[in-house]
């Protein structure tokens, strides 16, 4: 019977020592997988990030958090209240809580509340458009943006216009809003959200490249691209690109 009870004894801690090992090999490979989580006012956006991941950089961990209210409530008001702001630094900080090694805004109309819940965290937190806005200002002086959201186009302006400001010369933005797509995509009708920005984009005039802006409209971009020549820029790909360059992600 001791034997039988030393056996045992012998297995239970092999098992416990595997158990370890286990754990360690969990934990060695977690941190070679940083955890970016991305933050949603929308679920329409969640495709195109998820999508640009899986082709930028699969090996990052994301989280998804979704408060799908706050498109609407945006849309409710001319500015960003302080209300608002509160909003993004309480999401901001449970991310960071969560464990996340970076933050990524997939919401385009909410900027400053972004950049303000940036400065409380020791991680990036990137809003949703900084380097799609950053590599289309590397092809030239004029960039158009079609967007689908219109509260976006002030806050994306402002944003752009920072971003220019260092820049000799100056870059010039012009915006045409497609407000129609927006609701073909809620409606489920994807093929329409793309065709009718794709009618759109000539709107812009002479451009040095297109931007599409919201992580939503990235879904229009072979459709957008076959009616240009110039660079057809989304939002996702550039985002994923400045993040893993920013955490370091360099594994694949």
């Amino acid at each position: 019977m001791a034997k039988s009870g030393n056996s045992a004894r012998q297995i239970s801690d092999a098992g416990r020592r595997h158990a370890r090992v286990a754990q360690v090999d969990d934990e060695m490979s977690s941190s070679k997988s940083p955890r970016v989580a991305l933050i949603h006012a929308t679920p329409v956006s969640m495709d195109p990030i998820h999508a640009a991941f899986a082709s930028g950089w699969p090996n990052a961990r994301t989280v998804n958090i979704l408060d799908d209210s706050l498109a609407g409530d945006r849309a409710l008001t001319p500015g960003l209240t302080d209300r608002m702001f509160e909003r993004f630094a309480t999401l901001s900080r449970y991310a960071f809580d969560a464990g996340a090694d970076a933050i990524l805004f997939t919401c385009s109309a909410f900027g400053p509340a972004i950049e303000r819940a940036a400065q409380r965290l020791p991680i990036p937190v990137l809003k949703p458009n900084e380097a799609m806005f950053e590599a289309a200002m590397s092809s030239g002086a004029t960039i158009g943006m079609l967007t689908t959201f219109a509260p976006s186009v002030a806050p994306l302006r402002d944003e752009f216009d920072e971003a220019a400001s260092s820049r000799e010369p100056k870059p010039r933005l012009v915006t045409v809003v497609v407000e129609e797509a927006m609701q073909a995509l809620r409606e489920g009708d994807v093929d329409k959200h793309n065709r009718l920005l794709a009618e759109k984009v000539g709107e812009l005039g002479p451009c040095d490249a297109v931007m599409l802006a919201q992580f939503s409209t990235s879904r229009a971009a072979l459709a957008v691209r076959a009616k240009v020549g110039v660079p057809v820029l989304t939002a996702p790909d550039a985002a994923v690109a400045k993040l893993r360059r920013l955490v370091g992600g360099d594994c694949t």
